[in-house]
């Protein structure tokens, strides 16, 4: 994808919160790898976000698992993403502004992924005995580190929900695009650098695809909803600021 540029008066093709947070987020995965191969030791269990009645889950990775990349790819595409629709939103709004739009939305994200997986949790709970409940919770989390899981779905189900860890700035990506085709929604964006396509079409047409993927349940790896959430609370807040007229006061 590429975008024709935005560029007014003192424009910034790498303002300092987007190029602060493409250093960050390349810092964790670098020490993430590092971690793993000498120390053996998961930073994910830590900083990644987990179910609150997981026995990993802290408070404060609803903020850090923003900075948590499970793979090269998964970085690469997430932090290309914030560069190119998040330096036009940072030169749009200033530095103070977007880095509050970033976090806000990275947080509402985890917030909409939690609220998802609880009811997922609550569903599969249900479904197996409380002998069942207790196996998961005295071994499920060994066996999900171990890259494996229970064969009856509803147990297996349950695990995965309970155990599972969430991890990458999607959520806040996911705000930016959305605010990317509020603030400029006929901006041109093309396709594999060849097919062009407006920027409110793009991201009417991402979120209704995230939505149906999230409902199929295709691609379970991905935290369809999280996505939702992110775009969800981006718009709330874009919202606020409109009919405030004094918000652009607050980050001054």
């Amino acid at each position: 994808m590429s975008i024709e540029q935005y560029r007014p008066r003192g424009f910034n093709f790498l303002p300092p919160v987007v190029k602060n947070l493409l250093i960050i987020n390349g810092l964790f995965f670098l020490a993430t790898m590092t971690f793993e191969s000498v120390y053996h030791i998961d930073l994910a269990d830590y900083l990644g976000l987990h179910f609150f009645e997981s026995e990993l889950f802290k408070p404060w990775q609803y903020l850090t698992y923003m900075f948590m990349h499970g793979s090269i790819n998964h970085i690469i595409f997430n932090m290309f993403a914030l560069w190119m629709f998040g330096y036009a939103l940072e030169n749009l709004w200033g530095s103070k502004k977007f880095l509050f739009y970033y976090l806000a939305t990275g947080i509402g994200a985890a917030i909409v992924q939690t609220i998802v997986v609880y009811i997922s949790f609550l569903h599969y709970k249900s479904m197996i005995t409380p002998a069942d409940i207790q196996m998961v919770y005295d071994n499920g989390l060994k066996l999900m580190q171990q890259h494996l899981n229970y064969s009856d779905p509803n147990i297996g189900g349950f695990n995965q929900e309970l155990n599972s860890v969430t991890v990458g700035a999607s959520g806040g990506v996911f705000g930016i695009l959305l605010a990317f085709g509020m603030m400029f929604p006929n901006q041109e964006i093309y396709l594999y650098f060849l097919f062009p396509i407006k920027a409110k079409w793009f991201v009417i047409i991402y979120g209704v695809a995230e939505l149906i993927f999230g409902v199929t349940n295709t691609q379970s790896n991905v935290a369809h909803f999280a996505h939702l959430g992110g775009m969800l609370f981006g718009f709330i807040l874009i919202q606020m600021w409109k009919k405030n007229n004094t918000h652009h006061n607050y980050f001054k």
